[in-house]
């Protein structure tokens, strides 16, 4: 008896186990992923570019005169001003010229005073006082000539501003114009160049907001980032946009003035020039984190019917904060998964929750902001 009640009690382990080992696996819940649902709006746009630093006005410093350089007044690199001594001509030369057309214009005007009254009494002739006149005239332009190059024996910076390297030392010899000295740069403010393409242009030129903004004088907002990252603390001013495209670049010079009191911007400098203030209208945008790649292509996951991912080719435009604008790829009312995307296995279900910061996301694309 005890042996047939062990006997079923083994027929029962098995069947039950059998039945277990039968059993269909139980499912996982579909992952929880943070969606954002698109709709067309007006999007703020910022543009960026590679500018260049120009120093706002260059000057040559040259010599009138010629002679032999007896001082260099200045450190190059250094900030000189209007007025500041910078290259000292020997003035030996010179300064006898001067004292010798002083006597000339002297002796001129004693001549003059002396016979002129006499002329009313008949005692000079007309000729004699018509000579003594044009002697005083050329004697005075000849002072003023002389005392304009002792003058400029002394060679004196005009702006204010950064002055370059010396080119001739002290010591050497200075034959006029034709030899430069130095340079000085007006580094307050200055000017930041950058070059737009053909078809960027193009793009404003369709927009009639846009075709505003890029005029000189309009209230675009031109900032500079600088090589280490940070972000110039004050707006440049668009002043200048050339009046034809550059043949060998297919871009047009467009430039903006910076005002640059702590010398933060140096001519030849390379920087990051962004635009800002323009506006695409009726534009679909997703968070950047939206956009995946791979495989040499560009995604989003949409959350279709059933709630089932589904794999989106779509071609990002350019960007708008922490917004990626889609040009093609997406339809007003579609669902975005942005979180979770690592969780999505395209075709199968997913559990779609609104985005936690979705409100933002779409509060910077709802129509008429």
């Amino acid at each position: 008896m005890r042996g047939v009640i062990g006997f079923s009690a083994s027929i029962v382990i098995v069947v039950v186990g059998a039945c277990r080992h039968g059993a269909p696996p139980r499912m996982p819940p579909p992952p929880e992923v943070g969606v954002v649902e698109v709709q067309p709006g007006a999007v703020p746009q910022s543009y960026d570019f590679t500018g260049q630093v120009a120093s706002y006005r260059r000057v040559e410093v040259r010599a009138r005169v010629d002679g032999i350089i007896t001082k260099r007044a200045f450190d190059e690199g250094s900030v000189v001003h209007p007025g500041d001594l910078l290259y000292q001509i020997d003035k030996i030369r010179y300064q006898a010229a001067f004292q010798a057309a002083q006597a000339r214009f002297q002796n001129a005007k004693r001549t003059l005073e002396r016979i002129e009254p006499l002329l009313p009494q008949h005692a000079v002739a007309q000729q004699d006082v018509d000579n003594a006149h044009s002697e005083y005239e050329a004697s005075q332009a000849a002072l003023a000539e002389a005392k304009k190059d002792l003058d400029d024996t002394d060679i004196r910076a005009e702006i204010e501003g950064r002055v370059g390297r010396a080119m001739l030392e002290m010591g050497a010899r200075v034959t006029g114009p034709s030899d430069l000295l130095t340079t000085i740069d007006q580094l307050d403010p200055v000017y930041v160049s950058f070059r737009p393409s053909s078809d960027q242009l193009a793009s404003w030129h369709e927009d009639p907001r846009a075709r505003d903004l890029i005029r000189p004088g309009s209230s675009l907002a031109v900032n500079v980032i600088l090589p280490d990252g940070s972000t110039l603390p004050r707006n440049g001013r668009l002043n200048y946009v050339a009046p034809a495209l550059d043949a060998a670049t297919g871009t047009e010079e467009f430039r903006a003035v910076f005002a640059n009191g702590d010398r933060l911007l140096m001519p030849g400098q390379f920087v990051r020039v962004r635009l800002s203030g323009f506006v695409q209208d009726s534009a679909l945008a997703v968070p950047l984190r939206a956009v995946q790649s791979g495989m040499g292509r560009q995604f989003v996951y949409v959350v279709g019917a059933g709630d089932t991912a589904m794999s989106r080719d779509v071609q990002p435009g350019s960007w708008s904060g922490n917004l990626w604008i889609i040009e093609h790829g997406l339809n007003p009312g579609d669902r975005v998964v942005v979180d979770g995307t690592q969780k999505v296995i395209p075709g199968h279900p997913v559990r779609p929750v609104p985005l936690s910061d979705s409100s933002a996301a779409q509060a910077s694309t709802r129509p008429g902001q």
